[in-house]
Order: C-alpha cells, then sequence, then structure tokens
C-alpha cells in the first residue's frame, strides 16, 4: 500500500492507473477509522479496481469551539486497517498543502445545506464541500463512498458533483450501528459508559418513529414531537423531517423523507437518521 502526501503525487499515480484502463473507488476519511468506514472501504474495493482513501482532518469544517485539537489522530492504525480492507493507496495531505497561506476559495453549496446540521453549524458544509472538492481533484475517482450517518453531507456532495459535472459517482451507503442501536461514530470514543448509555434514546427514538411511519402515520408534526419527546435523557440540537433530496422541511410525509435528529450526551454531539419512503397503499393512522 503506498501513501501520497501531495496532491500532484497522488493524481500521477491515479493517472497511471487510469491509464492502466483500471476505475478508481474512494472512500474519504478523518481517521479514527471504525466498522463504518471499513464497510465503506469493502465496497470500494469490490466495485473497483483499486481503491483508495483519504486521512485528513480538515480544520475548515471546525468552528473556533469545536474539537479540532482534539478530534482522534492514529495514522499507523488506520493505515493498518486501510489495508486489510484492501485499499492500496491512502491519501493523506498537509494541512499546509490543503490550505497555503492565503488561501482564499471556497465551494458553497446552496439549499441543501442549510437546515439541519447547517443551521447549528452554519461553516460546516462550506468546510466540507471544499475538502471534498480538493480530494476529488488529487484522486480524480470513478466511485466515492459516503455513509448515510451524514445524510445532510451526502446530499451536498451529491449535490456539488453534479452541479459541477465532476465525472464522480456519489454512492451512499446505510449507517453501520454498534450491537445496541448507536450509529457508530469516530466521536463515539468521547462518551463515558454513562453518556453512552443516555445516548442511545436516540437510535430508540427513530427506531419507533419509523415503526409509527410504517404504521400509517404522516403527519410530520406528531412523528417530530414524538421523537423530542423520546430523546428526554440528551440535550437535543434538532429533530426534523425533510424531503430526502432536497433536505426542506415537510409538513405530510408523502415522498421519500429523512427524519434526522442531533443532540449533545456530555460533552459529545452526535448525529442520527432514518430514511422512510411511503407506500401509497397505507392511510393515516387514527388519533
Amino acid at each position: 500500500m503506498e501513501v501520497f502526501r501531495t496532491a500532484e503525487s497522488m493524481r500521477n499515480w491515479s493517472r497511471a492507473q487510469r491509464a492502466a484502463g483500471k476505475r478508481i473507488g474512494f472512500v474519504p476519511t478523518m481517521g479514527a477509522l471504525h466498522e463504518g468506514h471499513l464497510s465503506l472501504m469493502r465496497v470500494a474495493v469490490q466495485d473497483n479496481e483499486v481503491a483508495v482513501a483519504s486521512i485528513f482532518v480538515n480544520p475548515t469544517q471546525f468552528a473556533p469551539h469545536e474539537d479540532f485539537d482534539a478530534y482522534p489522530r492514529q495514522f499507523e492504525r488506520d493505515a493498518a486497517m486501510c489495508e486489510a480492507a484492501g485499499i492500496v493507496a491512502i491519501y493523506a495531505p498537509m494541512a499546509s498543502g490543503m490550505y497555503p497561506e492565503n488561501f482564499s476559495t471556497y465551494v458553497l453549496v446552496e439549499k441543501v445545506s442549510e437546515g439541519l446540521c447547517g443551521g447549528s453549524r452554519p461553516h460546516f458544509f462550506r468546510g466540507v464541500a471544499t475538502v471534498v472538492t480538493k480530494l476529488f481533484n488529487a484522486v480524480t475517482p470513478d466511485r466515492a463512498y459516503f455513509g448515510q450517518k451524514d445524510a445532510q453531507q451526502c446530499a451536498v456532495i451529491t449535490r456539488m458533483a453534479r452541479d459541477l459535472d465532476m465525472g464522480v459517482e456519489i454512492v451512499e451507503m446505510p449507517i453501520v450501528r454498534e450491537p445496541d442501536g448507536l450509529a457508530m461514530s469516530s466521536r463515539n470514543a468521547y462518551l463515558s459508559e454513562e453518556e453512552r448509555v443516555r445516548a442511545l434514546c436516540i437510535s430508540r427514538a427513530l427506531f419507533a418513529a419509523q415503526a409509527r411511519m410504517e404504521a400509517g402515520e404522516r403527519d410530520a408534526a406528531c412523528v417530530k414531537a414524538e421523537v423530542l419527546q423520546a430523546m428526554d435523557e440528551v440535550t437535543v440540537d434538532y429533530v426534523e423531517l425533510v424531503d430526502a433530496d432536497t433536505m426542506r422541511s415537510v409538513e405530510t410525509i408523502e415522498k421519500p423523507v429523512l427524519l434526522a435528529v442531533a443532540a449533545v450526551s456530555g460533552g459529545t454531539r452526535l448525529i442520527d437518521n432514518i430514511k422512510y419512503t411511503p407506500s401509497e397503499s397505507l392511510v393515516r393512522v387514527e388519533r
């Protein structure tokens, strides 16, 4: 497995792969890898002739009060996990190379980035869109793989790739959960045992809401209220029910929707979601 530290060296390698007729699958990460990341890598390996991962903790998606300095960095461990998953190259640029002095160009994806996490973290998606653009420019992948846990991020990147004619297929993969239902996240490592137990109310609330919608509930306000009530063990940032494509709030569940939540357990901010597509054969539940 090769490790590249500059965009030029990464791009030269990718050009050689393309010249040999190989398709490139790509999994962008910030490291601190877990089974969720590895599930993406295994699919990238399966679907493409070569698979690349990036490891880069991106400073532009963190606000000054957030956990950029504390974010776990375990490069040797992460590199070994990548190699075991079948990754053949890692792009691990330096921050000074990604954002040189006087850097002043950013990518803004409007509308889909404006609610949910974009409301409470207004800096976030500009940083994500910019760094993913730079990663795509270096790796030049055919396909890029992202997890549904970051569903709004997937929507932003999908729209960006489409609107800017990047020629990259964005593949969204299902959430990977712990046996107790907690969505896998690198930030789970911050949780104490007690905080982790309290955080389980998040996934329980989502699963209950899914069952409610499957039973016929179509009133978005009712679903959100029940989720909010069930998340009484954490501090809620938001509970939103949005169109799965546009990320715009809905009042009635008539098309594929995303039920997304963000909450804090202890001092750790966690996000989770479910996607639901209503069946036309179901009628609204009577209360």
